[in-house]
């Protein structure tokens, strides 16, 4: 799968367990997805990707620290529903849960994962996480589903890396050593605007691999979308720009109409 385009984000909603829950029920946290899912294609999207945004403070997702069943299951759930709107369909675990991501993709025939750490090694607000390529390329083969792309982040928000790298060689280790079907880059944090000169050098380490803009795209930043091949768009899509409110379709209509893409 060549990511290109907008790619919408359904921020799956605190569900019981989580310490954000205020009430609802699973069936509230899918109904929501489903209408955010339903306004992002109303409004054009290329694409949708699902993630569990709303069960922060996230764990590892490592076999120390796994995701827990029950958030994998209504991801899966939320996933499904969103497949069946037509439109390639990513997942994201949070925090760095790409064996989950994984199976939900290989269990619902959906088209990519994203992984914030793939290579390398970063401290987080969650401790140390290491990349676990190795494991990810091994298992995907395992579900026979060479088909899953896998976006791989650089410079990942919400982190630093555990030791200075130039972001030639970490974007070059992640599509290389780390076999990513495509290279994601981002601001400092959720929302935060990737800077300029950071995304022309992801560009330049790339080469022709698939670049995706992975926070703070807005028609205002709309020039940095000629660097890239895709941008996944979550807080600017929601009503007045507010990550916690309802996707707005006619927001989403706006900011496709502006992005214009690097040509394929």
């Amino acid at each position: 799968m060549k990511v290109r385009g907008v790619i919408g984000v359904v921020h799956v909603a605190a569900m019981p367990g989580d310490p954000a829950y205020r009430g609802g029920g699973f069936e509230a946290a899918i109904d929501a997805a489903k209408r955010d899912a339903d306004a992002l294609v109303e409004g054009g999207v290329s694409a949708i990707i699902v993630e569990n945004f709303g069960s922060a403070p996230f764990p590892k997702g490592t076999p120390e620290q796994p995701t827990p069943p029950h958030q994998i299951a209504l991801l899966t759930l939320a996933v499904d529903a969103c497949a069946r709107l037509g439109k390639p369909v990513g997942v994201n675990v949070l925090r760095n849960d790409v064996r989950a991501a994984l199976g939900i993709a290989a269990a619902t025939g959906v088209d990519f994962v994203r992984v914030n750490v793939h290579v390398g090694a970063y401290v987080t607000d969650q401790g140390l996480i290491e990349g676990r390529a190795f494991e990810t390329l091994r298992y995907r083969d395992l579900l026979d589903a060479r088909d899953v792309a896998i976006l791989a982040d650089v410079r990942v928000k919400h982190a630093t890396p555990l030791a200075p790298l130039s972001i030639d060689t970490e974007v070059k280790d992640a599509l290389k050593r780390g076999m990513a079907d495509a290279v994601v880059v981002t601001g400092s944090g959720t929302g935060e605007p990737v800077s300029h000169d950071l995304l022309r050098e992801v560009r330049e380490a790339a080469g022709d691999a698939t670049v995706v803009i992975g926070s703070g795209m807005d028609p205002e930043r709309a020039p940095l979308a000629r660097l890239a091949d895709a941008a996944i768009v979550g807080t600017w899509l929601k009503r007045d720009g507010v990550v916690s409110a309802p996707v707005d379709a006619d927001r989403v209509r706006r900011l496709v109409a502006e992005l214009e893409f690097r040509a394929p």
